[in-house]
Parts: structure tokens; sequence; C-alpha cells
């Protein structure tokens, strides 16, 4: 569960992540800014809204590709014979 959450709020904060990362790249030779400067400028609202389109998409991605089909169960790893075999969807 924590994984989903993670990749959930990495894709929200990546397109914010980018736009710093893109001025801070474009001024290197200029006056350096840190972060939090060019956070003050930034369209913050668009970046959110892009994020938020991001872990939509990635939730919607996941959600219909990931499972079996309607009715499969689901038979967990057992230890057989020493080894340990893995669990598969039937």
């Amino acid at each position: 569960m924590i994984r989903i959450v993670i990749e959930n709020i990495l894709l929200f904060l990546l397109p914010t992540a980018l736009y710093v990362a893109f001025i801070m790249l474009r001024r290197r030779g200029k006056s350096p800014q840190s972060p939090k400067q060019i956070l003050d400028d930034a369209p913050l609202i668009w970046l959110f809204a892009v994020g938020a389109v991001m872990m939509i998409a990635g939730l919607g991605y996941f959600a219909s590709s990931t499972g079996g089909k309607p009715g499969q169960g689901y038979k967990p790893p057992v230890y057989k014979d020493g080894k340990i075999v893995p669990g598969q969807i039937e």
C-alpha cells in the first residue's frame, strides 16, 4: 500500500520538480536562485493541475493493467519441497 502512495506522490510532484530543475539550469550562469525563490514565481496552479492529471492517469493505468479477470482467485505462495512456489492467479 505504501508503494502506491509513494508512486502517486512522486507523480504529483514530478512537474514541479522538473520545472524547478529547468529554471535552475536555464539561469545557471546568471544570478543563482534557490528553489524557494523559483517556486515563489512558479505557475503553481498549472503545475499542480498537471501533477493531478498525471496522478489520475497513473492510477487509471495501474488499475486497468494489473490483476486477473473477474471471478479468478489468487493462490498465495507456498513452501513446497524446500522451495517457495510463487503465488498465482487461477
